[in-house]
């Protein structure tokens, strides 16, 4: 189960999401949103099988990227410690355990509780990411305000998340009736 999360995350990161809009006169058009299905991967591997793959998935995927290969978003290696968007990778691993602890719980093979389970760890994810900003900015790490990283790194690609919870729960559902 680590392995393939690994993988899907790795994968997700180069996969953009969009949604689709059925029109009345044109055929059905495709809304590009402004994120990737890296988050809702981490989400997809902990809400099929468990905490403690999303968990083994996230810290694989982190020591990747910071000690052997610069796969995240804006590079990687051990400098990317000091980025702001450090946090949100480091919620990776919280977010997974949740999500995936959350899914464990009986009766939790409905569309409904699986996506709030995503939206769960989503939340947790977004909370570290944010800590790290605020403790960033009062230390005056950054050259960029609070309000433009909090900006940037949350509200702009939240939604965009947000929307692809329920598809995490579908698909998640369907793997695993398989």
């Amino acid at each position: 189960g680590a392995l393939a999360g690994l993988m899907m995350i790795l994968v997700g990161g180069m996969v953009p999401s969009g949604i689709l809009l059925p029109t009345l006169n044109n055929p059905t058009r495709i809304l590009d949103l402004p994120t990737s299905w890296q988050v809702p991967s981490l989400l997809l591997c902990a809400l099929m099988c468990g905490p403690r793959s999303a968990i083994m998935a996230s810290i694989a995927y982190l020591t990747i990227g910071l000690f052997y290969i610069p796969i995240f978003q804006n590079g990687g290696l051990i400098n990317y410690l000091n980025d702001p968007s450090f946090g949100y990778l480091i919620g990776f691993i919280p977010a997974g355990w949740l999500t995936g602890r959350l899914s464990r719980q009986r009766g939790m093979n409905n569309l409904i509780l699986l996506t709030l389970s995503a939206l769960a760890g989503l939340v947790l994810l977004h909370g570290c990411g944010v800590l790290n900003l605020i403790h960033g900015s009062l230390l005056g790490r950054w050259d960029y305000s609070f309000g433009e990283m909090l900006f940037s790194y949350s509200f702009a690609q939240l939604p965009g998340q947000i929307v692809l919870c329920p598809a995490v729960g579908i698909l998640a559902i369907c793997i695993r009736r398989i």
